[in-house]
């Protein structure tokens, strides 16, 4: 079993990072090459379930006032809000399971001549991650650095399908932070930081309940269902876990939301810059 003290640091980086746009799957691996872990191992597997339900609970917390407010003043607004995260939603889908079928058929078997490929086999190739994380910097510099003229409130289908395009793109490849290209990308639509902040968590509270399904289902087809002790011992960890990654979840995001307000959102991007520096070191030089 794995030790509490490193379920903590995993807690507290994924906690942290899932909800920054700085990417959490390329914090998360580098942490547990350093501590020699095997993230295709079952425990590891459900631990990291877990710590998604505990970044989507601390989500819930932060954002239901704010979308009980926009739902409560009912009329137009808040159904049109629902309406654009149904269309952004389905062209995630669309988009993300499309490009995971062309990696998976076409571009990894000629890369790398076997005959079955998954994505997730690429999970641990950091010099990929390196080079996700120095794009996800790109966007979110860009990002920072437009300046907001005739911002709205109110997120218009063509920004919810750039939005819907640019999240299905990120999910094959770690280190393309989630929440920054879709922050990035509703910013450069023209819209207002409070609402690309609050659309893109809706997003992810869509999101991670199908991730999480995804993850179990993967954990039962490789690995086999765990019987009733092994569930037990694998529990007690996962909430321990699930409990330090929503409490590293909720300040990640008053941290977040104090960044956006600011207008200092191109932090994040100069930040993924000198992650992505030190990633592709320590997989060039150290042998991570």
């Amino acid at each position: 079993m794995i030790e509490y003290w490193k379920i903590l640091v995993l807690a507290l980086v994924q906690g942290a990072a899932e909800l920054l746009p700085v990417s959490s799957s390329a914090h998360v691996i580098v942490a547990e090459r350093l501590m020699d872990l095997d993230p295709g191992r079952p425990d590891m597997v459900f631990l990291l379930v877990m710590l998604h339900t505990g970044t989507m609970f601390a989500v819930l917390l932060y954002f239901w006032p704010r979308w009980r407010g926009l739902w409560l003043s009912g009329g137009a607004p808040a159904w049109h809000f629902l309406k654009m995260i149904v269309l952004a939603t389905a062209l995630t889908g669309v988009v993300g399971f499309g490009l995971k079928v062309l990696l998976e058929s076409v571009v990894l078997p000629r890369a790398t001549g076997a005959s079955k490929a998954e994505i997730e086999h690429q999970f641990r190739n950091l010099p990929l991650i390196a080079a996700a994380l120095f794009a996800a910097g790109l966007l979110i510099i860009a990002a920072g650095w437009r300046r907001g003229k005739g911002e709205t409130d109110v997120v218009s289908p063509r920004s919810a399908t750039w939005v819907g395009l640019v999240q299905g793109l990120c999910l094959p490849f770690r280190g393309f932070s989630r929440s920054g290209a879709t922050i990035s990308t509703a910013l450069f639509c023209g819209v207002g930081r409070q609402r690309a902040e609050d659309f893109s968590f809706a997003l992810a509270v869509v999101l991670t309940p199908p991730v999480i399904a995804y993850s179990l289902y993967k954990l039962r087809k490789d690995q086999g269902l765990p019987s009733a002790a092994e569930l037990t011992q694998l529990l007690a960890p996962g909430l321990v876990g699930m409990l330090f990654s929503f409490v590293a979840g909720l300040v990640a995001l008053k941290f977040l939301s104090a960044v956006l307000e600011r207008g200092r959102w191109a932090w994040f991007g100069y930040y993924c810059l000198a992650a992505a520096a030190a990633v592709f070191v320590a997989a060039r030089f150290f042998g991570l």
